[in-house]
């Protein structure tokens, strides 16, 4: 039987229609070749979710998507911190201060690059068209950062033909904690003939679910609750049926009032004291001296202009983003633990201390590219891609009262004499700011050799400059001054082999590689670090770039009521940049390993095994280790990065399966009720490399403070535990309107999702932790 191609405008249909269990399976469109094509139709392993599946799923973010999606997981360190992995590539945890740490997977709203290693934008999913997860390096097309994959967010564009909006609302509660609820719409508005115009809204209330305690007995519930709110406004001009310019601005703010960190251990609220209440902290609490915020403020402006010269198709897009983060954290403890070590009295210990990490974006980007048109043996792409990225971080960390204290304790004028220009009263200052640019020219091209027999070979070459200088000034830094320079060229290949063995099954192979930039550590806190850690990484500097061979077998196929996609693979690894935290320093280091691997299956099965029933069920298996051992200057394995050991952050088993029941009668007077159940499986995990090590949880974390006599241990196992999360949903349509009711992890699993730890565990010691159960309603109208 035929399929039925899935364009743009009808997807968008197909989203707002009340038929969400069809017959049969659709195929979809997507561009990530940078030419349309069927997603069974494309070479390599990708993972195409639609408007009606985003709806289905009740996915409100890329965390949420990745439940359904084979081998791609997501490490969530608070909002708006999530870290991407694909296929078991990961250096382990990048955290706050690693501003030089690139990404590994390459994220794009369209055509334009937004993500950015730690902080890639939370984007709202309402009103697109797709998401893309392309697996396995994307070096060829999309550049470094695509080392393990790329995601694409795919909105939808301005229509020409009719007015049409739509509205959601909604409204939740969680379970021991707040509420929350969202406003989104859309609006398309045909000017004229040649000019129409898209605009989206939303704005979400999050509600939170850690509570944190304080001095005297103090508690505030909820501490991690925030908001999110922004607009896109796309305006298409076509003056010609051969020409289209779509010009685009994007706006987002989000905010939280904290973090979702479950503590343990907290230097002012733990088991051993005697002169201070002695604490042990709960489930989803942590203990806080002063409040803490997250902020990222984004905008980003864009424009694409196609031009259709008959043979082929010409392609500029260009984009300008500006960015402004700031994390604030409560680091009194931090702060507390170095007072400690200098012999402080207790008053100074309990100074309330703030480290206020800024992050200031500004990235321009130009892609202009020429694709072949048409049905020919040769279809073909070429381009040019050019950025210039600056990105300011800086980092204060203001105690009032601390200078004083210093001077005290130290001697008249200490505090002034490291001080090396910025503001008093702030131990540690640092400002880095960075320039990158970059040029590439890539190409791909596909030759049909028979009818069913397709090869593809593309090529990009790549050329980096990279400035950065480090300053720094105050009590626990070096005072440093210094400018590097980091410079990369290259060419990453890729071929692909794709076989038909009939209209529904294609059999695909390809050699592929992808890169990511090397760069610079910061000198260590010298003056915070114990003799060991200075001596165990002190010595390490400059990193280089990593790069990546991936060989694939895929297979795909697809007939009208099943349609099964799965992938073995194999990639090699060189020069993996792996992040540790430097124990006492307060620091966190990047360094290469020589060798790491990766080995793997993957499938993703839909079915309706009636008319009214669609079961999914996807998965991958993957065994990600070092090939090679990093020792450091006394011979010791270095943080766990031991040949055989498990690489960071990535399960090895990770399953999900869905099944919705449509009733085509409709209950409660609905034209149309559909029930829905998925679970999702993750396995076990480790935050970083060192975390496996033997002995590796447990932490002579007490510190003279408080009574304490500073020998005390703390005992936490290290291995994140596996976790099942179940989400149950009920819908119903009545012409242009639906409703939807939800239970989203509904065996309220507090799941492990990030070991997190303060100057290696003196100062703090937790995890961060999923969402408990929520419940929720859905309203929506189309028009």
């Amino acid at each position: 039987m035929h399929t039925i191609k899935k364009t743009a405008l009808a997807a968008a249909v197909a989203a707002c229609l009340p038929n969400l269990a069809l017959a049969q399976l659709e195929e979809v469109l997507v561009t990530a070749t940078k030419r349309e094509a069927s997603v069974q139709d494309l070479p390599f392993s990708i993972n195409a979710q639609t408007a009606a599946d985003i709806q289905r799923q009740n996915a409100f973010n890329l965390e949420d998507l990745a439940r359904n999606v084979a081998g791609l997981t997501i490490q969530n360190l608070g909002p708006g911190q999530s870290q991407v992995a694909i296929r078991g590539v990961s250096a382990g945890q990048v955290v706050r201060d690693q501003p030089g740490v690139k990404e590994q997977v390459g994220v794009y709203l369209d055509e334009t690059v937004i993500s950015l290693s730690l902080f890639t934008p939370d984007l709202d999913l309402y009103d697109l068209q797709r998401v893309e997860t392309l697996r396995g390096p994307q070096g060829t097309l999309f550049g470094s950062g695509s080392v393990g994959g790329t995601v694409r967010f795919i909105s939808m564009q301005p229509d020409f033909d009719e007015v049409n909006g739509s509205l959601e609302l909604n409204a939740n509660t969680l379970k021991d904690g707040g509420a929350g609820g969202h406003v989104k719409g859309h609006v398309n508005i045909p000017i004229s003939d040649t000019l129409a115009l898209r605009a989206v809204g939303y704005g979400t209330q999050y509600g939170g679910w850690v509570d944190a305690l304080g001095e005297d007995g103090f508690t505030r519930d909820n501490v991690n609750s925030g908001d999110r709110v922004g607009t896109r406004i796309a305006l298409a001009w076509q003056p010609t049926d051969a020409l289209s310019i779509t010009p685009r601005v994007v706006y987002q703010e989000i905010q939280a009032d904290g973090f979702n960190r479950e503590e343990d251990y907290n230097l002012f609220a733990n088991p051993y004291t005697t002169t201070r209440p002695a604490i042990q902290l709960g489930e989803r609490e942590q203990y806080l001296l002063q409040g803490e915020d997250f902020s990222d403020e984004t905008l980003i402006a864009d424009l694409v202009m196609n031009w259709d010269m008959g043979g082929a198709t010409f392609t500029y897009a260009g984009s300008y983003t500006d960015r402004s983060i700031l994390v604030s954290r409560d680091a009194s403890a931090l702060t507390g633990s170095v007072s400690v070590d200098l012999g402080y009295p207790d008053a100074a210990v309990l100074l309330p201390s703030n480290l206020r990490d800024t992050t200031e974006l500004t990235q321009y980007t130009n892609e202009f590219r020429l694709a072949s048109n048409g049905d020919q043996r040769l279809s073909w792409v070429v381009g040019i891609f050019y950025s210039d990225v600056e990105r300011n971080y800086s980092q204060r960390l203001p105690t009032p009262g601390y200078d004083d204290v210093t001077d005290q304790v130290l001697g008249d004028g200490t505090a002034d004499a490291v001080a090396n220009g910025f503001a008093t009263d702030s131990p540690y200052n640092a400002d880095l700011p960075y320039d990158i640019e970059q040029l590439a020219l890539f190409g791909e091209a596909t030759y049909a050799v028979t009818d069913r027999l397709d090869f593809t070979f593309g090529g990009r070459w790549y050329d980096f400059d990279e400035t950065r200088r480090f300053t720094s000034g105050g009590l626990f830094s070096n005072g440093d001054d210094q400018t590097d320079t980091t410079s990369s060229d290259g060419f990453n290949p890729r071929l692909m082999a794709s076989y038909n063995f009939s209209d529904d099954i294609t059999v695909n192979a390809q050699a592929s590689q992808g890169f990511r930039l090397g760069g610079v550590n910061d000198p260590l806190n010298a003056g915070l670090c114990d003799p060991g850690d200075l001596e165990s990484f002190g010595s390490f500097q400059q990193y280089d770039d990593e790069s990546m061979w991936n060989y694939e077998l895929g297979f795909k196929s697809q007939f009208s009521r099943i349609q099964l996609n799965a992938a073995v693979f194999y990639t090699q690894i060189e020069d993996l940049q792996v992040t540790l935290d430097a124990g006492s320093c307060s620091s966190r280091i990047a360094f290469n390993v020589e060798d790491a691997s990766t080995v793997g299956a993957e499938w993703e099965l839909a079915a309706y095994p009636t008319e009214n029933l669609m079961l999914t069920f996807n998965g991958s298996f993957i065994q990600a280790e070092f090939d090679s051992t990093v020792r450091d200057s006394s011979g010791r394995v270095l943080g766990g990065v031991e040949d055989g050991n498990r690489l960071a952050s990535v399960p090895e088993l990770q399953l999900s399966a869905s099944a919705t029941y449509t009733f085509t009668s409709g209950m409660f007077g609905s034209d149309e009720t559909y029930v829905n159940a998925m679970v999702q499986h993750v396995g076990d995990r480790y935050t970083q490399p060192g975390d496996q090590v033997p002995g590796a949880g447990v932490f002579q974390s007490g510190l003279p403070f408080g009574g304490a006599t500073g020998s005390e241990v703390t005992f936490l196992d290290l291995e994140l535990p596996k976790y099942e999360i179940v989400n149950l949903s009920m819908g119903a349509t009545w012409d242009s309107w639906d409703a939807v009711l939800y239970v989203n992890n509904l065996f309220d699993e507090n799941a492990l999702l990030s070991f997190d730890r303060e100057r290696g565990g003196r100062a703090r010691l937790g995890f961060r932790v999923s969402q408990p159960r929520s419940i929720g309603v859905t309203l929506r109208k189309q028009f």
